[in-house]
């Protein structure tokens, strides 16, 4: 058998200003909490910011409400855990009417189990159109438990 060794591919964070929106001019950010070391701003920043992380365990949601409807062509999800073993559970929504009537874009599973697998990043392509409000609704922990939802980088283009 041949076979050779490569060099992984780097995992590519984009900054703001390479096609993706600055979400925290364009929109204003629900969310249900926040720890205060780990403020939902801190998502929408650069790859190496801490992310964000709920104040407290259980189902959590982030919503964006967009100032003017939006195109979305890309939505780019990185999810980060080093402590705990546990399998998270995340919805992603969108809506063209304010938030009267949300479309699921993908319902998606992920096994954590530090320190092996402590990472999930996500890119969906997607052609949605007047978009007012994208949901991300995250369940830390589908088997119960009281880990704290989390997100490292949410990106959209």
């Amino acid at each position: 058998m041949r076979k050779r060794l490569i060099t992984p591919t780097p995992e590519r964070i984009w900054a703001r200003g390479e096609g993706w929106l600055d979400v925290e001019r364009a929109a204003v950010v629900e969310v249900t909490s926040e720890d205060k070391d780990f403020p939902v701003e801190s998502a929408f920043g650069s790859g190496n910011a801490p992310g964000w992380r709920a104040a407290a365990p259980g189902i959590q949601t982030i919503r964006l409400i967009f100032d003017q409807p939006q195109r979305l062509r890309c939505i780019s999800l990185v999810f980060e855990e080093n402590e705990t073993g546990r399998t998270q559970e995340f919805v992603l929504r969108w809506s063209s009417n304010g938030g009267s009537s949300l479309n699921e874009i993908v319902r998606q599973q992920w096994k954590f189990s530090p320190p092996e697998s402590i990472r999930e990043v996500e890119e969906y392509q997607v052609q949605l159109s007047d978009v007012t409000v994208l949901e991300l609704v995250i369940k830390p922990n589908i088997g119960g438990g009281v880990a704290r939802a989390s997100l490292k980088n949410l990106r959209l283009s």
